[in-house]
């Protein structure tokens, strides 16, 4: 499920895996072909929501408290950011009302966050988990995350985009990654520049142009 390959299907919060990017013919909705798990890439919010929910249940807590716990208030994080649910994406956990959150944000729910918040989570990405000589997520679990998807060679773990042969952006390193968000929001890390980079609501053609261009800028 980290690497979209799970193939997994059903309905969860009232939205059916077929629901998430359908295709136009409506017909396909229902008779698609079942692919062994782990041969075929699709990104798909729905399968990303089962994700969520999982690791609430592994967690035994809200997934935000999670986040901010361990990852957004050791790296001085503003405090302004959110991370929701649905309206009907509750669940009794351990006798607490808990809301399993949501991946993307094209249903409602969804994280918010601001460019900030943002490029200090990249830097935290682009030193391998360590923030100030404190590891706070394993330099193990980012080089998986960083490793290639076998079924999209241009995806590692969840939301980690990687530039596998420079396909993603032909004029940055290969061996930058992305993250994005709808938006298209993205926090482009360059381990070979040491540099993090944040674009907001930029038109998806044109940042491979821009980020050439920031490359550019530090050669002047």
């Amino acid at each position: 499920m980290l690497r979209q390959t799970s193939d997994w299907e059903g309905t969860l919060w009232g939205k059916p895996d077929w629901a998430d990017r359908p295709d136009k013919d409506s017909t396909t909705w229902l008779t698609r072909k079942r692919n062994e798990p782990g041969t075929v890439f699709e990104y798909n919010d729905v399968r990303v929501n089962a994700l969520a929910l999982a690791a609430t249940l592994v967690w035994r807590k809200p997934l935000p408290e999670v986040l901010k716990t361990y990852i957004m208030d050791p790296i001085g994080a503003s405090g302004t950011w959110q991370w929701y649910g649905y309206s009907n994406s509750w669940i009794v956990l351990d006798g607490k009302a808990i809301q399993s959150v949501s991946g993307g944000g094209h249903w409602g729910g969804g994280m918010f966050i601001n460019a900030w918040d943002m490029a200090r989570f990249g830097l935290l990405t682009l030193h391998k988990g360590n923030w100030n000589g404190k590891q706070l997520i394993s330099a193990d679990w980012i080089k998986q995350s960083t490793t290639a998807t076998t079924a999209n060679p241009g995806y590692g773990f969840m939301n980690f985009f990687l530039n596998t042969n420079k396909k993603y952006y032909p004029a940055v390193p290969e061996n930058a990654f992305i993250h994005v968000g709808n938006g298209t929001n993205i926090i482009y890390t360059d381990p070979e520049h040491d540099l993090v980079v944040v674009c907001r609501w930029i038109s998806s053609p044109s940042i491979n142009d821009f980020l050439g261009k920031v490359l550019a800028s530090l050669k002047d």
